[in-house]
């Protein structure tokens, strides 16, 4: 480690703590030559998840994105944030437990719209609408009528 004061390339690592979140170690070290402390932060590098778009384009996995796109499906509806977290967490770990560093966003899409079918069916139909890019009224009433005959 360079002392950012002399710039040696020598010092003594003086205390380790790990830092309040578990995510990185802090380490006050002394240069051997200027005696001066100073602090150095080591952490591990993450290789993000990337989700695949319809369109081929690639972004990091955002957890808020998809639990927003949920509160806007769920809005003035009974459904509590805590429902709709358990389903960001079940996608979250469906992306962290995949094999490949990505995933297509027709799968996380899917099991979206299968938490949302079972908690309410207005929400789902509102996602539904969006995710599925309905072309037409038509297409949306084959949705409601599939919800339909699966309720009975």
């Amino acid at each position: 480690m360079k002392c950012p004061y002399c710039g040696y390339l020598k010092d003594r690592v003086v205390d380790s703590r790990e830092s309040r979140d578990g995510d990185s170690i802090r380490r006050r070290r002394q240069c051997l030559n200027c005696a001066r402390r100073f602090t150095s932060y080591e952490r591990s590098d993450e290789i993000p998840y990337m989700v695949v778009k319809k369109d081929g384009g690639r972004e990091r996995f955002d957890r808020n994105k998809i639990l927003n796109g949920l509160l806007k499906a769920c809005e003035k509806r009974p459904v509590s944030l805590t429902q709709l977290e358990k389903i960001v967490d079940k996608v979250e770990q469906t992306v962290q437990e995949s094999p490949e560093r990505e995933l297509e966003s027709v799968n996380i899409g899917k099991i979206l719209l299968s938490e949302l079918r079972q908690i309410d069916k207005v929400a789902y139909l509102r996602f539904a609408s969006v995710y599925l890019e309905f072309e037409d009224v038509s297409e949306f009433m084959t949705e409601i009528n599939e919800l339909f005959e699966k309720k009975q």
